[in-house]
């Protein structure tokens, strides 16, 4: 039975569309926060396991768990769950805010930062207040922290300006996130720096296609090799400097010494779990990119192009930028919405968010010949939605959209191409 996809037996009524979302089922089982957090951290006697590497608890004193991103919440359940009563503090911020025994839990706004997240940034602050050498503390690291780790105030209103002008230049995520950086004291290693001399372990959720750690919620545990003059640049290149007064990040080895970062999920663990259950169930199967970038017509064009498998998989975050507003849905829907125009009658292609949020509460939709067929049938005109940048209306119309809820698990987006294995 399907845990993720809600809607899966209305979806699945040919057998392509079956295989298509079982492959996906695969791929978000695979980055389940919770799973992810029991299969990686195991209590033995004194010593706490997490992904292999050893620590002896008699070293320390206490135990404190912060964290921030879409996943915090779970993850920090699903700590209480392995460590109990040897959590002696902690605080996490998510955009929704959930329930435990120990851990102190805050929700605050995403993807625009608020004065609601700088009150509960400020309660991971207080923890760091008489850190010493004797403290451990796990950092939960996942997507949408750099918008919910906000401090101090003034970051908040720099953050919030920033993502209003980055929005309209269509600047890749990666600019975004360096300048946040520069904007930050706690970004691009500041945390680590703040609770300094703790022993710091990153348990880090990856949302950045490639499964580059270092820059998930811009790098709160990382030591940062970007400086203040590139962010200078940056804000430069889109005229946007005068806006803006930048930081220097923490330089100084001696802050990361004691700092032990570790991947939990990433996008790569869900496409390979998908390329395993594609073969199971009898297709060649081929992950093109963890790291997709391109715009939606090239990244059709990269998934429709390699041609050596039956199952084509890919993760990342396609670009779009949205030149009239007023539309629905998020970019996982779009490309299906433009898939819609190139698919072949032997194909089918789905775009889905893995945190089951594509800019609204579906996670991403399927294109194939019976999406089209049901285009015509209730009279809708695929460029006029193209155009309007309307994509959840019109595959709420055509009963196409995929509805997993939130998932809990945040990896960025998983794409696909599957053709009929007599095709």
């Amino acid at each position: 039975m399907p845990n993720w996809i809600k809607n899966f037996e209305q979806l699945a009524v040919t057998p392509e569309r079956k295989d298509a979302l079982e492959i996906i089922e695969a791929g978000l089982s695979a980055i389940s926060t919770n799973k992810a957090i029991h299969d990686n951290i195991k209590i033995d006697g004194e010593k706490l396991i997490i992904s292999g590497n050893e620590i002896d608890l008699n070293k320390y004193k206490s135990i404190k768990v912060v964290g921030f991103g879409k996943v915090a919440c779970e993850a920090a359940g699903a700590l209480e769950e392995v460590l109990g009563d040897k959590i002696k503090a902690g605080a996490v911020i998510d955009i929704n805010r959930g329930t435990c025994s120990i851990i102190q839990m805050y929700n605050g706004t995403h993807p625009r930062p608020s004065s609601q997240n700088v009150e509960a940034t400020k309660h991971i602050v207080e923890l760091s207040r008489g850190i010493s050498a004797d403290d451990l503390v796990l950092v939960i690291i996942s997507g949408g922290g750099s918008s919910l780790l906000c401090y101090p105030e003034s970051e908040c209103a720099d953050n919030d300006r920033l993502y209003q002008d980055f929005l309209s230049t269509g600047a890749p995520i990666q600019e975004l996130n360096l300048v946040r950086k520069h904007l930050s004291l706690l970004k691009g290693g500041g945390l680590a720096k703040m609770f300094y001399p703790a022993k710091i372990v990153g348990l880090i959720f990856c949302d950045v296609p490639g499964g580059h750690s270092n820059l998930v919620a811009s790098g709160p545990t990382f030591k940062d090799s970007s400086t203040a003059a590139e962010a200078d640049a940056i804000l430069t290149k889109y005229n946007i400097r005068d806006h803006y007064n930048l930081t220097e990040t923490p330089k100084e080895d001696i802050f990361f010494e004691n700092v032990l970062n570790i991947t939990l999920a990433s996008n790569e663990l869900a496409l390979n779990a998908m390329k395993a259950k594609s073969e199971e169930l009898g297709y060649s199967a081929k992950i093109i990119s963890a790291e997709i970038y391109d715009d939606m017509d090239a990244t059709l064009v990269r998934l429709q192009g390699e041609t050596s498998a039956d199952v084509v998989l890919a993760g990342g975050e396609p670009s779009l930028i949205i030149k009239n507003p007023g539309g629905s849905g998020g970019r996982n829907q779009y490309l299906a919405l433009k898939a819609l125009k190139v698919i072949k009658d032997n194909e089918l292609a789905i775009s889905i968010a893995s945190d089951g949020i594509d800019n609204g509460p579906m996670a991403g939709a399927i294109a194939d010949t019976l999406t089209k067929g049901m285009t015509v049938s209730v009279g809708l005109d695929i460029d006029e939605h193209i155009n309007r940048y309307d994509a959840q209306t019109f595959f709420e119309k055509v009963g196409a959209n995929i509805f997993t809820g939130q998932t809990g698990s945040n990896v960025s987006d998983l794409m696909l191409i599957l053709r009929k294995k007599n095709g």
